[in-house]
């Protein structure tokens, strides 16, 4: 059986050009990254501009208080893929025995005790320093219109905040009067503005005007972001308790010296060689490995369990990301990971070897020399503490497991004529992460929901340890040189998402764009990221698109699945260069209508 052909129509044209392509989750990231590509900035100017950009647009899905992953290779080191590292630490004093002591079993999905250390600018800020070109000041410049005069909210900005709008009248005032400055969620359209935080933006740039060079005044800019206005603001106001997703009211921990003590870095890429290509992402303090490790398993397959438009292929790749994620729970963390034997094709070979015919509805870790896998609570739902109550639009702003959308995080993608090219995920910090901190603008993130409270475990909660991350951004390498950027918002299902990607174009031949329109499917047969940490044994979220004969036979086979509609399930982007021709492209997601790609 050959490999099913991608449909002859697609939403929009897959972009090609020689000059430069920018691809985001919003059009005005997009165009923001495009404008300093023409400008003469390369993709690093370009994709900081557009980040910043992201973080007043998109407040519903990612902000300053919240953390990134990038991974890039530059014209230079065309075959070094390199991780920027913009995911911080928890706090000195977030130790599992004060959360217990304050009666929690989970780590809150919402409110400070959920905030790890803010990355995502100091990240963007190095990245600018060391690889771009512009001043501080002109690659602020657009994120600053945007927070002081104003920008069209868009409809899921007014929803999201409308879901929260009890929980911000009543316990968070200060997101009351950001959000609903007239008692009520923004309209679709109408201009909102955040001044405070373009004061913020206004204040790094400053800090650096005595500074003799570029890179010296970025590095003022760090210092102040570190331990100026937006530390000292956020460590006071996190001092009176105020209500968490857990529905009781607690103080955070941050301290000064937490800010102060955080510097975001470069490491080196975990990569994993498929069909002739490098496949490079983050560390296993991020889920990136598991796509990794769902490569090597379905590398010993033939074609056709690689196509997820067969009733064959979609099965075999959901209970191959089964099989990787289960080790991403039982192995991942900011931690000692033997990721060189989790990756060798004898490990892979034992994984591959369990996935038979039906639908397996077990939590399934592998077995590694000298490691004692870690087992979470593995809950298929959640009652908060006697006394507590949860509240509506905590945890995960992504999609729910129906499909439904609830948000999501952010992508940006960049790639320019000289051959830079950039994937990065910013995500964090979203406006109903936790209470609007009103000098600044924004507020904390809530990434340690990521962490375990149970001991022993490689992502327990830990003093000055990396949450087990989400955000997993991707490079694709051939013959030693970057050729394709990619990433995706979604939680759990970002790199399951990227995976079909990465199927349909290097297998089945899809074009970018063909790949990102080609109906999705992803399991929930996997502990979640997000709180309240709950799975769906032999859960599967499919979209109708794949057909009726494909879905009954996933049924048949045991998978529990969830039928999402025609379009609801990714929200992929990525930008390509063609080393032989030096053609460039890009294509971006049509769901949600709110991703665009540009170039030329």
């Amino acid at each position: 059986m050959t490999y099913t052909l991608p449909p002859t129509f697609t939403t929009r044209p897959t972009l090609q050009g020689t000059f430069g392509m920018s691809a985001s989750t919003h059009w005005l990231a997009t165009a923001s990254a495009q404008a300093v590509l023409e400008r003469g900035g390369n993709a690093f100017d370009a994709a900081v501009a557009g980040a910043f950009v992201l973080h007043v647009v998109e407040p519903h899905l990612n902000g300053p208080g919240g953390d990134m992953t990038g991974v890039f290779a530059t014209a230079e080191e065309p075959g070094r893929p390199v991780v920027l590292m913009g995911q911080g630490p928890a706090p000195a004093a977030a130790t599992r025995e004060h959360y217990v002591a304050e009666g929690l079993e989970l780590v809150p999905g919402a409110g400070a005790l959920a905030a790890a250390v803010p990355a995502a600018v100091d990240a963007w800020l190095i990245l600018l320093r060391d690889h771009g070109t512009w001043e501080l000041e002109d690659v602020l410049a657009f994120a600053v219109g945007y927070a002081r005069d104003g920008h069209p909210a868009l409809g899921r900005v007014g929803a999201t905040i409308a879901a929260v709008a009890d929980l911000f009248t009543e316990h968070w005032p200060t997101s009351a009067a950001l959000w609903m400055p007239e008692g009520r969620p923004p309209r679709e359209g109408e201009l909102i503005r955040n001044e405070a935080y373009a004061r913020v933006l206004a204040s790094l740039v400053d800090a650096g005007s005595d500074a003799d060079t570029r890179t010296g005044r970025i590095d003022a800019a760090r210092l102040e972001w570190r331990t100026g206005l937006v530390a000292q603001a956020a460590v006071e106001f996190v001092r009176t308790p105020h209500r968490h997703s857990s529905g009781f009211d607690h103080a955070g921990v941050l301290t000064l010296e937490d800010f102060a003590g955080f510097e975001a870095g470069y490491e080196e890429a975990t990569t994993f060689e498929f069909r002739g290509y490098t496949i490079a992402k983050t560390g296993p303090w991020g889920q990136g490995p598991a796509l990794l490790q769902t490569l090597a398993i379905l590398d010993g397959f033939d074609d056709e369990r690689l196509d997820p438009s067969t009733a064959i292929g979609a099965h075999t790749i959901l209970e191959a990301q089964k099989l990787a994620i289960a080790d991403r729970e039982a192995y991942y963390g900011d931690a000692d990971v033997p990721m060189e034997y989790l990756l060798s094709e004898e490990y892979a070979a034992g994984r591959r070897a369990l996935i038979g015919d039906e639908a397996s509805l077990d939590f399934r870790p592998g077995t590694v020399p000298g490691r004692s896998p870690f087992t979470p609570p593995l809950r298929t739902d959640y009652t908060p503490p006697a006394g507590g109550s949860g509240f509506a639009g905590v945890g995960e702003p992504t999609v729910a497991r129906s499909g439904e959308t609830r948000g999501d995080t952010c992508h940006i993608d960049v790639v320019d004529a000289a051959g830079n090219m950039v994937s990065a995920t910013p995500s964090g910090g979203w406006l109903q992460s936790s209470p609007t901190i009103p000098e600044i603008g924004f507020c904390l993130g809530s990434r340690l929901q990521m962490t375990w409270l149970e001991e022993g475990g490689p992502s327990t909660l830990e003093p000055g340890r990396r949450p087990r991350t989400t955000l997993t951004p991707t490079l694709v390498l051939k013959d030693g040189r970057p050729v394709v950027a990619l990433g995706s918002p979604g939680g759990d299902q970002q790199d399951q998402w990227q995976l079909l990607y990465i199927l349909r174009t290097i297998v089945g031949g899809y074009t970018p764009q063909q790949a990102i329109d080609a109906p999705s499917l992803h399991t929930t047969s996997i502990p979640g990221s997000f709180w309240p940490r709950t799975w769906e044994p032999g859960g599967a979220v499919v979209e109708d698109r794949l057909g009726e004969e494909l879905i009954a036979d996933l049924e048949r086979r045991g998978h529990i699945i969830t039928r999402a509609g025609d379009w609801a399930l990714g929200r992929l982007s990525s930008v390509t260069r063609d080393h032989a021709t030096g053609v460039l492209s890009a294509a971006a997601n049509p769901r949600g209508a709110q991703g665009y790609a540009a170039g030329r």
